[in-house]
């Protein structure tokens, strides 16, 4: 990669060629000794990333739930979304990346086939809740221009979270014993 830098000469418009190979070699993060091997610990931080996503999204879907009770307001089939986007979540989860590419120990009882399928199936389910949930947002909020549109957006970021959630837990873990 190369740096384009302004040399200030003769010429209004001068410019030098310099490389970045080395731009943060020097550079230190603190000079305490608490080097932390974040290897070991990645399984942990991706589950407790995951849970904190998930946790938040249900956590607003819930506060509209309270905060706006009526039906004419929030309707209460908008809680379909999330509930798929749980089971999506669990769908996801519920396979191993070892099993979809096929270098498991065991075959399991639907195999390598059964196991992309299935986890096929759990991505097309989180997406529809994803995209559902963007289509109950302006479909039934911003484009009509209804006064509250908090719900729909609470609605979305409960999609959104556990959507991202589902992503962390499934490919922030490592599936390594021996690290």
């Amino acid at each position: 990669m190369c740096l384009l830098l302004f040399n200030p000469g003769p010429f209004p418009f001068t410019f030098q060629l310099s490389t970045m190979s080395g731009f943060l070699d020097s550079v230190r993060c603190g000079d305490c000794e608490c080097n932390v091997d974040w290897g070991e610990r990645r399984n942990t931080m991706a589950s407790i990333a995951a849970g904190v996503l998930f946790f938040t999204g249900w956590w607003i879907i819930i506060d509209a739930a309270v905060k706006y009770p009526d039906e004419a307001v929030f309707h209460h089939a908008y809680h379909t979304c999330g509930v798929i986007a749980t089971v999506a979540f669990l769908m996801i989860n519920a396979v191993s990346n070892g099993q979809v590419r096929g270098d498991s120990y065991s075959e399991g009882c639907i195999g390598q086939t059964g196991a992309r399928v299935w986890l096929f199936i759990g991505f097309m389910l989180a997406f529809g809740s994803l995209i559902a949930s963007m289509w109950i947002l302006f479909g039934g909020f911003v484009v009509p221009k209804k006064p509250v549109v908090y719900p729909g957006i609470a609605v979305f970021f409960q999609n959104a979270f556990i959507f991202f959630g589902g992503l962390v837990f499934k490919f922030g873990r490592t599936e390594d014993l021996w690290q």
